[in-house]
């Protein structure tokens, strides 16, 4: 998954400004205790992060 297909999927599931803070703030036990934004610069596959974001807001599989 692309950097970029992965904000357009948040951005579709949070809504722009929802999806850009919780990128920033929101703390993934999933990714090692680390923000969206930090596992990105980290280096972590982008469909890893988004797999975790599925899981810690219950995203409908549908739209996973």
């Amino acid at each position: 998954m692309r950097i970029t297909v992965f904000r357009s999927r948040m951005n579709d599931e949070f809504g722009e400004v929802r999806a850009e803070l919780m990128a920033s703030t929101h703390v993934f036990s999933a990714l090692g205790g680390r923000t969206v934004d930090q596992a990105m610069e980290a280096g972590m596959d982008p469909k890893a992060i988004w797999r975790a974001v599925c899981e810690a807001f219950d995203v409908p599989p549908e739209r996973r």
